[in-house]
């Protein structure tokens, strides 16, 4: 069976990165891990939730993530947002628009689904009030994004 999975290129801290995930996410583990003589991992596998990540400690030359590959963690409510924006942004940085970069330099976008269905909403105006809002955001705040769709209704 072919399978696709991200692989993650890591400087020395594969290990580190794989622990700290699976605190995070439900129904999360780490795999195998090949490790050099020296006891460190050289490469390995981490389940989230249910999607398989390789992860390889390739040292600095090419471990650089940037925000043209992030990771979407769509979320059911507010206390979800507030869970996953909290716990991936710790020892990381705020971004935009429910964008954030974690400890280890990797993209994540936390993003409640009440935000799509505002922006899909029928009426154009509610919409792009939802999407004004949410321009102005670091962390999607539900009720902000509500608030604003609903002073144009």
């Amino acid at each position: 069976m072919t399978t696709i999975s991200p692989c993650l290129w890591f400087d020395d801290n594969l290990e580190e990165a794989a622990t700290f995930y699976t605190g995070i996410f439900p129904n999360s583990s780490v795999g195998r891990l090949a490790r050099l003589p020296s006891g460190d991992a050289m490469a390995g596998e981490f389940d989230l939730d249910g999607l398989t990540f390789r992860g390889i400690n390739g040292g600095p030359m090419h471990a650089h993530f940037t925000e043209a590959v992030s990771f979407s963690v769509t979320c059911r409510d507010q206390a979800e947002v507030d869970h996953y924006w909290d716990s991936l942004c710790d020892g990381g940085e705020e971004s935009m628009c429910g964008w954030l970069k974690d400890r280890f330099g990797l993209s994540w976008q936390i993003v409640p689904t009440r935000l799509y269905e505002l922006l899909s909403d029928p009426d154009p105006a509610r919409a792009h009030a939802a999407s004004e809002a949410m321009l102005g955001m670091q962390r999607i705040v539900v009720a902000d994004l509500e608030a604003a769709a609903d002073a144009v209704g």
